[in-house]
């Protein structure tokens, strides 16, 4: 029987690199909040864009050493032992270059671009290849790693209502402390760094590039963004979501189970059942089921889940 492997040594956030000029500049964070704990940074957020907007502006970012009440999707709590995650949320108030809002239909493609930054961050820093499973979630040899929450803020005076965006980033959870076997962390991923503080900055600074250019481009996941591929191109060739037999399960107790062909321009999943008729889902849970062929049946039925 193997032993429990031991907590790692968890220093705190790097406080005076995360406030150095020269990086919140380059990036364009213009107010950067560390706080040892709260319950939720989307919480904090989401009442603060409510309660006083303007001291919130554009890419504000709050992070937290330990959330008490954070939550993901569906409304499922998470939890990590403090200094063990990369806990992160920022207001997004998203204009292009001329200052005009972008059309609140393309705010679904930003869990998508955060979760694309966090991959490449996670390569960059930690050496680690990751995939993305729609619509949020970060996942390395289809263990999540990572999940995104994004969340809309109040609509006031007639003006677009703002985005908070939260991630919450397994780094140094051992197998022990991970909340579900589905999961993993960085930690357990061989990684070549599990910099907290390091993770966090590339993480930022790409999702900021990126999201710059979505912005710049009016929010047309078609256009080229950085010099490279499109939002839309670079986000299908990182699904794994995409091919798969899936369920997925739409609010109001409805599921669909199906062939997962696409994104449309809206960053909606396609979901082909087995009558061929196609479906959009645009909200909901997804799980990867595994296909099998029955004696005598046909392929794609559900083995269980992936």
């Amino acid at each position: 029987m193997e032993a429990a492997q031991e907590a790692p040594d968890r220093p705190p956030l790097d406080v005076n690199a995360l406030s150095d000029e020269a990086f919140l500049s380059a990036s364009g964070i213009p107010r950067f909040t560390v706080v040892e704990s709260t319950g939720s940074t989307n919480a904090d957020l989401l009442r603060g864009v409510t309660e006083d907007p303007p001291a919130y502006p554009d890419l504000t970012v709050l992070t937290a050493e330990y959330q008490s009440a954070a939550r993901g999707r569906l409304d499922r709590h998470w939890d990590a032992p403090a200094g063990s995650a990369v806990s992160v949320s920022l207001v997004l108030r998203p204009v292009n270059a001329e200052g005009r809002p972008l059309p609140t239909h393309t705010y679904s493609w930003l869990s998508l671009l955060a979760a694309l930054a966090l991959r490449e961050a996670l390569l960059e820093t930690a050496g680690i290849p990751a995939e993305l499973k729609w619509p949020n979630d970060v996942l390395v040899r289809g263990r999540k790693i990572a999940g995104i929450l994004a969340q809309l803020g109040p609509m006031q005076g007639g003006a677009v209502p703002p985005v908070v965006l939260g991630t919450g980033l397994n780094v140094t959870l051992t197998e022990a402390e991970l909340p579900v076997p589905t999961a993993t962390s960085v930690l357990l991923e061989h990684p070549t760094s599990v910099d907290r503080t390091e993770l966090l900055k590339s993480y930022l600074s790409r999702f900021a590039a990126l999201y710059r250019s979505f912005c710049n481009a009016d929010g047309d996941p078609a256009a080229g963004m950085a010099g490279g591929p499109s939002l839309h191109k670079r986000v299908e060739h990182l699904l794994t979501t995409l091919g798969q037999q899936v369920r997925a399960q739409l609010p109001g107790d409805h599921e669909i189970i199906g062939h997962a062909t696409r994104l449309d321009d809206y960053g909606s999943l396609l979901v082909v059942d087995s009558g061929g008729h196609e479906h959009v889902v645009t909200a909901g849970d997804v799980v990867h089921l595994r296909p099998w062929t029955p004696p005598g049946g046909n392929p794609g039925t559900e083995s269980g889940y992936a």
